[in-house]
C-alpha cells in the first residue's frame, strides 16, 4: 500500500503536477495553481492580471476573486506548496539514513527531481522571490528557513564526521546556487536526467568540500 502510494506520488511529480489530488476540490485547486504558474511564468507576476488567470483556469473572474481574493494569494499558494513539498519529501527520504555523505546526496537528488519536474514553477519562484508581502512572505520565509537549517545540519554532520573545516554557510549557499538555476540551461534532449545530474553535481560538490576542507589537527 505504502509502496503504491510512493509510486503514484513520484509519477505525478515527474509529470510536473503541483500536487497529487486527494479530493475533487484538491484536484481543482491543483489545476488552478498549475494554470496560474504557467501565466506567471509567461507574463511575470506584475504583468499578469486576475483576468489572465481567470481565462487560463476557466474559472469566472468573480469565482477567482471569491476563492483567492488576489493574484498575490495564488503566488503564495504556489510558493508554499513548492517549498513544503520539497521539505516533506526530503525529511521522508532521510529517515533511516545515517551516512552524512549519502544524506547530502539525497538532498541534492530530492531538490533536482522536483526542480526538473516543475521548471515553470521554479522560474516563477526564482523571479518572483520578493513579490510576496506581509503575512504571505513571512509564512513562506519560515518554510525556506527550515529547509536552509536542514541543509546546514547535513553539512555540519559531514564536517564533524570527516574532521573538516569550511564555512557551512558558504557551502550551503554555493550548493543552492548550483542547483537552483538549472531551469535556465537544462535541456532534456541533451542533458542528463535528474538521477544522473544529481550524481554528477554530488560528486562536484562533495569532492570540493571534502578535498578543500582543511582537516583539523
Amino acid at each position: 500500500m505504502a509502496a503504491a502510494s510512493t509510486t503514484n506520488a513520484r509519477s505525478a511529480q515527474r509529470r510536473g503536477a503541483l500536487r497529487l489530488p486527494a479530493t475533487r476540490f484538491d484536484k481543482r485547486l491543483g489545476e488552478i495553481l498549475n494554470h496560474a504558474t504557467d501565466v506567471f511564468c509567461r507574463k511575470g507576476y506584475e504583468g499578469a492580471s486576475m483576468r489572465d488567470l481567470s481565462r487560463a483556469s476557466g474559472m469566472s473572474l468573480a469565482g477567482l476573486y471569491y476563492y483567492f481574493q488576489s493574484k498575490e494569494r495564488l503566488l503564495f499558494l504556489i510558493q508554499k506548496h513548492t517549498f513544503t513539498t520539497i521539505v516533506e519529501r526530503l525529511k521522508a527520504r532521510l529517515e533511516g539514513m545515517s551516512n552524512p555523505e549519502q544524506r547530502i546526496r539525497i538532498l541534492i537528488l530530492n531538490h533536482l527531481e522536483y526542480f526538473l519536474s516543475n521548471q515553470a514553477a521554479m522560474k516563477v519562484l526564482s523571479h518572483e522571490d520578493d513579490a510576496l508581502k506581509n503575512g504571505f512572505a513571512s509564512e513562506v520565509a519560515a518554510i525556506k528557513r527550515e529547509y536552509y537549517r536542514i541543509c546546514v545540519g547535513l553539512l555540519d554532520e559531514l564536517k564533524h564526521e570527516r574532521g573538516l573545516q569550511f564555512s557551512t554557510r558558504i557551502a550551503v549557499l554555493s550548493l543552492f546556487g548550483m542547483m537552483n538555476w538549472i531551469y535556465t540551461w537544462h535541456n532534456s534532449r541533451v542533458d542528463a536526467d535528474a538521477d544522473e545530474l544529481a550524481r554528477q553535481m554530488s560528486e562536484i560538490f562533495l569532492r570540493g568540500v571534502m578535498n578543500g576542507g582543511r582537516a583539523r589537527r
